[in-house]
């Protein structure tokens, strides 16, 4: 089984950055591909990126393409979202997941963490 402990969120004003961290344990990080999801008040949870085993399977969410960057970081085991120019809508917790690379369906799941954009 794998864990995923997600850090880095926080209170920011609309245009700022915030970077969240995702660590991984109890699997062969290398081995899975990375993703992040959110959900915000009210709303189901939804796709904003993920980096697969190589860098050319990267993908994001057409909401938050130019501002967000997915990164990893095999020997540290982590994920990283930098995210950029915040707008109050991006609003909501934040999930680490992964999957095997050969899977469609995200197996492991973070605990969350709160991201709240003001105006």
């Amino acid at each position: 089984q794998v864990q995923l402990v997600e850090s880095g969120g926080g209170l920011v004003q609309a245009g700022g950055s915030l970077r969240l961290s995702c660590a991984a344990s109890g699997g062969t990080f290398s081995t899975y591909a990375m993703a992040w999801f959110r959900q915000a008040p009210g709303k189901e949870r939804e796709f904003v990126a993920v980096r697969g085993r190589y860098s050319i399977n990267t993908y994001y969410a057409d909401s938050v393409k130019g501002r967000f960057t997915i990164s990893r970081d095999n020997a540290k085991n982590t994920v990283t979202l930098q995210m950029n120019s915040l707008k109050p809508k991006d609003t909501g917790i934040y999930y680490c997941a992964a999957r095997k690379s050969s899977s469609t369906n995200y197996e492991y799941w973070g605990q969350g963490t709160q991201v709240t954009v003001s105006s």
